[in-house]
């Protein structure tokens, strides 16, 4: 599910935060990684089960319409191209959603939620987005499929009821909610007619993404001293306290990458970490950093520090 670039953003925050506290204890940081990864896929599994959520908040409105003392033909023969979704069904019906979901207590519980969805219901029948798809007299799984993507994304991912909620119950979420947003709309976009759901996994089967941000912490720290060392020698007229925290970070996780992921391209390794650099620092960090790793891996690779291992990651 997990992108390297978001994975190393998340290293980043953890980083920032033990160096901040003036921690010790290398252990402490890494599990606190590899939790804060854990409750983003809790995130994701929140997010994939407000559809159905929704769609309940749905099957209730129609119902209290048909309570009505005086009910019109529109209360009593509502459209249902919402509610019998198809792609939304799938996601009702999904049993490896309904274990995880179990596993990790994640659902939507109790009378505070529900009267979310109450509210986030009446505000999407509101939307231009709900009205088109409504009335435009197309069926089919692809047409359910496209007007439960396009749901989610303008009207669901953009809740202000949703954001809060997140933002109210995990300090992780803050930074992580447009990623499995993301993810959200991929999985679905992966869906197939008469198939079942499928759920996206934490780490893809027979990769090293988990090992890859544990060693990655795990050495930045080690590193620190001789990482922060070539910093400043590399940056010439640049005083330490005059660069930026967070590009001293980003370069002592990219100087730790290029000497210690040896199956990561050196071009991937400076890449990531400019564009990183683009959304964390300051406006002309990107610069910076691209002009320091560049000096870096120059220096690191003349002394046999950057050791590359497979086809086409000499570079």
């Amino acid at each position: 599910m997990l992108n390297r670039r978001h994975l190393r953003i998340k290293v980043l925050q953890i980083l920032y935060a033990f160096f901040q506290a003036g921690e010790k204890d290398v252990l402490k940081a890494q599990n606190e990684l590899l939790h804060s990864v854990e409750k983003m896929y809790d995130l994701y599994l929140y997010l994939l089960l407000t559809l159905p959520e929704v769609k309940t908040a749905a099957n209730n409105k129609i119902e209290e319409r048909k309570r009505k003392m005086r009910p019109t033909s529109e209360d009593l023969n509502p459209n249902l191209k919402f509610v019998e979704n198809n792609l939304i069904q799938q996601l009702e019906d999904c049993s490896e959603l309904r274990k995880l979901s179990e596993k990790r207590k994640v659902n939507w519980m109790g009378v505070e939620s529900q009267e979310m969805f109450r509210k986030m219901y009446i505000q999407i029948m509101e939307s231009e987005t709900f009205f088109e798809f409504m009335k435009n007299g197309n069926e089919g799984f692809d047409e359910d499929k496209a007007f439960a993507i396009q749901l989610f994304r303008i009207e669901i991912a953009n809740s202000e009821l949703l954001i809060n909620f997140f933002e109210e119950k995990s300090i992780f979420w803050q930074d992580d909610i447009d990623l499995c947003c993301s993810m959200v709309l991929k999985t679905m976009k992966l869906a197939k007619e008469e198939q079942d759901f499928t759920v996206l996994p934490l780490y893809k089967e027979d990769d090293d993404e988990k090992e890859f941000i544990v060693n990655l912490v795990r050495k930045t720290i080690e590193m620190d001293k001789e990482n922060e060392a070539l910093i400043v020698e590399l940056a010439q007229n640049w005083e330490l306290d005059r660069i930026a925290k967070m590009d001293m970070f980003l370069l002592k996780m990219g100087i730790t990458e290029l000497q210690t992921c040896s199956s990561i391209p050196t071009k991937v390794t400076l890449n990531e970490y400019i564009e990183i650099s683009k959304f964390y620092s300051t406006p002309k960090s990107n610069l910076f950093v691209n002009g320091i790793l560049d000096k870096a891996i120059d220096k690191l690779t003349k002394e046999n520090k950057i050791i590359k291992i497979g086809r086409g990651l000499l570079n």
